[in-house]
């Protein structure tokens, strides 16, 4: 035990403070102004993370939060979610492959061509120039309109404003039936790129081009109606 100063206890009692000196206290507002002032400084807030990471923070503890909720009212728990989650991406997998990209179809077909009417030549030309710088939603609509009016110049189709490619197709088939699957394809695949937002690829063109050359040396099939039968009308009435 350390030993007490000269003067025993009279001596400690004698040196603490009187009633007549109160202790040093500060306000409490006083005191909370500058604590607030001192932990504000720089040096307290080096490592504090950024806007962004708290924002992140944030959100996937929302998340975590949703998803126990989720888990909490699925059958199985966790585990029960997340089968029911990866179905429905299976799902809807399965129907984007099977169904494709939804597109809005279009009320009316709008006609084959615009308002300035060209030549089969100056459609081929401008497919060209389309395909040529990769172009191939151009190059496919011009290529169908090179078609068409390839058949109306060699009278295998009457000029008609306002005409689809859909009905040009069936009005084609009619004269070379032997060229009305491909016909049809072609004025679908016009169709899908003009009308219904897909993308047309070279393949597509090279078919349409194939076609187009392949129209250009068809012969016509004459209908039934226009032959005459003199010959054999003579010899029935002979009999």
């Amino acid at each position: 035990m350390p030993a007490l100063p000269r003067g025993g206890f009279k001596a400690v009692l004698a040196a603490r403070p009187t009633g007549d000196e109160p202790p040093v206290t500060i306000p409490r507002d006083p005191a909370r102004e500058a604590a607030e002032r001192e932990l504000s400084k720089p040096m307290y807030h080096e490592n504090d993370p950024s806007l962004a990471q708290r924002a992140l923070d944030a959100f996937w503890e929302w998340v975590d939060k949703l998803f126990n909720a989720a888990s909490g009212a699925t059958p199985g728990g966790a585990l029960g979610l997340v089968v029911i989650v990866l179905a429905v991406l299976a799902v809807l997998g399965a129907l984007w492959w099977r169904l494709g990209t939804p597109h809005r179809a279009p009320t009316t077909a709008p006609a084959l061509f615009d308002d300035r009417p060209r030549s089969a030549a100056e459609h081929r030309a401008a497919a060209e120039a389309h395909a040529a710088q990769g172009h191939w939603n151009q190059a496919v609509q011009e290529r169908m309109r090179a078609m068409v009016r390839s058949l109306e110049e060699r009278a295998l189709l009457d000029p008609r404003p306002g005409r689809t490619a859909d009905e040009a197709a069936a009005e084609a088939a009619r004269t070379l039936p032997s060229h009305g699957d491909r016909l049809r394809a072609a004025a679908r695949d016009f169709d899908d790129v003009t009308y219904g937002g897909r993308a047309a690829h070279r393949r597509t063109y090279d078919r349409l081009t194939e076609l187009d050359r392949d129209l250009t040396r068809a012969k016509p099939m004459l209908s039934s109606s226009t032959r005459s039968t003199p010959h054999n009308t003579g010899q029935g009435a002979a009999r």
